[in-house]
């Protein structure tokens, strides 16, 4: 699974998933932090990347959409940046079970 993750989630996520073994990037990488969402759903699906994200509009476009890049939503409150990867190491093997079933937006809470 490729991964794309969104600005307001740290880059450091992104190198943590690529040290699991997932292709990953942050959105910086392409230049984008502060590009719309579209832009950015755009991207994914040029690269083949799943975006995961804390913004509920992506959220809300993978809803509404019939086709496009799965969306992983993350729904954990600001914290910090080592205990968000701690979170992440949880909920990883569950994330991934549910993008191998097909699921186009997965909650994470």
């Amino acid at each position: 699974m490729h991964f794309l993750v969104d600005a307001q989630l740290p880059p450091a996520l992104a190198r943590w998933l690529a040290n699991e073994g997932h292709p990953a990037e942050h959105v910086a990488d392409h230049n984008m932090a502060t590009a719309s969402d579209v832009a950015i759903w755009r991207l994914a699906i040029q690269i083949g990347a799943v975006i995961v994200t804390k913004d509920e509009d992506t959220a809300r476009l993978r809803g509404g959409a019939e086709t496009g890049p799965q969306v992983v939503w993350i729904r954990l409150p600001n914290t910090r940046r080592v205990e968000l990867l701690r979170w992440f190491e949880t909920v990883l093997p569950d994330i991934e079970a549910a993008l191998e079933r097909g699921e186009s937006l997965i909650e994470v809470v």
